[in-house]
């Protein structure tokens, strides 16, 4: 797979990402614990995404590799807030499951493009 070709597919895989982020976190209840949790991962589930958009529009191989590691970060906090959730037993393993694998699988992706990227 080409480069271009690669970006498109991961920038489409992070757009159904955040979708499923957002409607995990509307799914969440009205109470004060809730609305905190939902507001960061809303963020952070959202940023992934829109970070890695932004890198593909980097003006200099710098700038690529700065939004690469936001958006590793952000996969990250994602990781965490879905860990919460399921620590919590908020949202049924069942559902929650393959989204931490998602968010897990992101977080490695993001990882090595960083990895090979600090090597050049």
């Amino acid at each position: 797979m080409k480069n271009k070709e690669f970006a498109k597919e991961l920038e489409l895989r992070l757009r159904k990402f955040a979708l499923r982020i957002i409607k995990l976190s509307s799914s969440l209840p009205n109470t004060p614990e809730h609305r905190v949790v939902r507001y960061q991962i809303s963020k952070s589930g959202t940023s992934v995404g829109a970070n890695y958009r932004e890198a593909n529009r980097a003006r200099s191989n710098a700038d690529f590799y700065n939004k690469i590691k936001i958006s590793e970060t952000e996969a990250s906090e994602t990781a965490f807030w879905l860990e919460l959730i399921n620590d919590a037993e908020w949202i049924s393993v069942e559902k929650l499951d393959p989204l931490m694998l998602e968010a897990n699988e992101i977080l490695a992706i993001f990882t090595a493009i960083a990895r090979s990227m600090k090597k050049k």
